[in-house]
């Protein structure tokens, strides 16, 4: 993996930690099919308005849109409204990379390497050690919720391995162009004209804030980004960078929300760096032979 992408990969991942900090601040005054469709309203407009459409056909387009932010953040909202603290579901959200693997084997017949899972199995131990940790109340409900975002997500890590080279801003903007009007229909049905007036009106500086955060860098240079790197690498090597997205959003916690940072949750953030430095050493591996044999070529008589 090139650095560039790796750089690129562990800033989204933080972007992403913080995010869901964010997002619960979002929820105190909005609901959340109606903060959805600001995020994505906003990232659509005025980008949409001088972006070309990505060369891709438009049903592919429609349909990632609707798996990775219509379905997937419709899931998230509601579950993070109904009471699962930011740090549970960030966590619960990264199951999403065992389901990409998952469905990459079924469907793109991608086959992970033996180090990859062993990577995997540790990364998720981390995770469970966050779970066992997590005192906070929750609903079986919103975990569902979760799960089945995960499971959107996964969907659209797939998807965009179909994609084929394009522009990853554009199809950013134009995805969430698609992602609008479901999730406007399900605010009016669900939460109702009047409440998502005076939503709108009792917005102040830090709720615009929270939503330019939600629309720019978490969605356009997020997931642009992230679109890119799925459709460049196989899908077993970069779904579990999101892995670190718990890492990230516990560090985020601790210095906006002032949450404390206690020893369990680094030896948990230690054992997630630990599994992804597995899932990405056979990369690494091979990369650095290549470099060898270039070398060892160039410096042949």
């Amino acid at each position: 993996m090139r650095i560039r992408d790796l750089l690129l990969a562990l800033l989204v991942v933080i972007v992403w930690g913080s995010n869901f900090v964010v997002m619960k601040l979002g929820l105190r005054g909005m609901p959340p099919l109606l903060f959805c469709t600001l995020r994505f309203g906003f990232a659509a407009f005025p980008l949409v308005l001088f972006v070309r459409p990505p060369k891709v056909h438009w049903t592919r387009v429609a349909g990632w849109g609707l798996a990775q932010f219509a379905v997937q953040f419709a899931l998230l909202l509601t579950s993070l409204k109904l009471g699962m603290s930011a740090g549970l579901a960030s966590l619960v959200m990264q199951l999403q990379a065992f389901f990409t693997i998952a469905l990459a084997w079924a469907v793109l017949h991608e086959r992970a390497r033996i180090v990859q899972l062993v990577g995997g199995v540790i990364a998720l131990g981390g995770m469970g050690l966050v779970a066992w940790n997590l005192h906070e109340g929750t609903s079986l409900i919103g975990l569902l919720l979760l799960i089945a975002g995960a499971v959107s997500w996964a969907v659209a890590n797939v998807q965009s391995r179909r994609l084929g080279p394009t522009n990853a801003v554009a199809l950013a903007g134009w995805a969430s162009l698609v992602a609008v009007p479901p999730l406007l229909v399900l605010s009016l049905l669900l939460e109702g004209p009047m409440a998502d007036w005076h939503a709108l009106r009792a917005m102040d500086a830090m709720s615009w804030l929270v939503v330019g955060f939600q629309s720019y860098p978490a969605t356009l240079f997020g997931f642009g980004v992230w679109a890119m790197l799925m459709r460049r690498y196989p899908a077993a090597q970069i779904a579990p960078f999101t892995l670190l997205v718990p890492v990230s959003g516990m560090l985020a916690a601790t210095l906006v929300l002032h949450e404390p940072l206690q020893s369990w949750k680094l030896g948990a953030g230690a054992m997630v760096l630990a599994g992804l430095a597995l899932n990405q050493w056979p990369a690494m591996r091979q990369r650095l032979r290549a470099r060898r044999e270039l070398a060892a070529g160039c410096a042949a008589p």
